[in-house]
C-alpha cells in the first residue's frame, strides 16, 4: 500500500483526545492533525518521536493533516486503523495470506447480525470464511500485543465469530501487526484480561486467530509475512 502524497515528517508534541494531535513540522509551524485511532497507542505515542503525516484532499475536513506512523525506538509503527483492512485485502489478493486457500471473493463489511457487521466474507475452494481484522500497534520485548486498551466491541465481535463457527462456516481473527520488531502475537491479557479470556473460549469452539506482520516505511506499508500467535 504506497501511501497518500504529499506526506511530511515532523516530531510528536502530544495526542490527545483520541483523535487529535499537535506536531510540530520540521521547518517548525505547529500542526493540529487527525489521529486515525481509537485506542490508548500505548508505545507508539511518545512526545518527541518522529512522525509521519499525509494531506487530504477534502477541503470540507475540519484537519487537513492525518496522522500515519509513529518512529519509535528505531522503527516506525503504522497507527492508521483505517488503512489496515486496505492492507489485508492487498495481502489476501496477493497470497501472501494463504491461509483460506485460493479465494473468488472477497466481500467487505458484511452484515452478521442486527449489531453487527465483520471485517470480510471470504469465498473460496475451502468454503466461507468470516474474518475479522485488528490492526495491532503495540510490542513489548519482541512481542505483538492486542488490545492496547480495554475492548468490549472486540469482546462482541469473538462472540459473532464463535457463533459463525458452531454454525458451520470457517470464522477468524487477523491481527495485523504494523511494526517490525514483534516475532509473535498474543492477547493482552495484562491490558484486557477479559478479552484475553474470550479469545481463548472463541478458540476452543473453532475461531482461528492469525497474525501477520507488515514492513512500515514512510514509502509505503506492506504484509510481509505471518508471525505465530499465541493464545497465552
Amino acid at each position: 500500500m504506497l501511501l497518500p502524497t504529499p506526506c511530511q515528517t515532523g516530531t510528536l508534541i502530544k495526542r490527545y483526545k483520541r483523535f487529535l494531535a499537535d506536531i510540530c513540522l520540521d521547518d517548525g509551524q505547529t500542526l493540529t492533525v487527525h489521529c486515525p485511532n481509537s485506542g490508548s497507542m500505548r508505545g507508539c505515542s511518545t512526545p518527541g518521536s518522529a512522525v509521519l503525516i499525509s494531506r487530504s484532499e477534502n477541503s470540507k475536513r475540519k484537519y487537513a493533516w492525518t496522522l500515519e506512523m509513529v518512529r519509535e525506538q528505531g522503527i516506525w509503527v503504522g497507527i492508521h486503523t483505517g488503512r489496515t483492512n486496505g492492507l489485508v485485502r492487498e495481502g489476501l489478493e496477493n497470497g501472501v495470506i494463504d491461509d483460506f486457500g485460493p479465494l473468488r471473493t472477497i466481500t467487505p463489511e458484511v452484515r452478521v447480525s442486527d449489531r453487527s457487521r465483520l471485517d470480510f466474507l471470504l469465498k473460496g475452494d475451502r468454503g466461507t470464511s468470516y474474518v475479522e481484522v485488528k490492526n495491532c500497534s503495540l510490542a513489548e520485548k519482541g512481542v505483538a500485543f492486542f488490545p492496547d486498551a480495554v475492548t468490549s466491541r472486540g469482546a462482541k465481535h469473538l462472540h459473532e465469530l464463535v457463533r459463525l463457527a458452531e454454525a458451520g462456516h470457517g470464522a477468524a481473527v487477523l491481527f495485523c501487526v504494523q511494526r517490525g520488531d514483534a516475532f509473535c502475537c498474543k492477547p493482552a491479557a495484562h491490558i484486557d484480561p477479559v478479552y484475553a479470556q474470550t479469545v481463548v473460549w472463541a478458540a476452543d469452539r473453532g475461531v482461528r486467530f492469525l497474525a501477520y506482520q507488515a514492513a512500515v516505511s514512510p514509502q509505503a506499508i506492506i504484509i510481509t509475512h505471518r508471525i505465530p500467535f499465541s493464545l497465552t
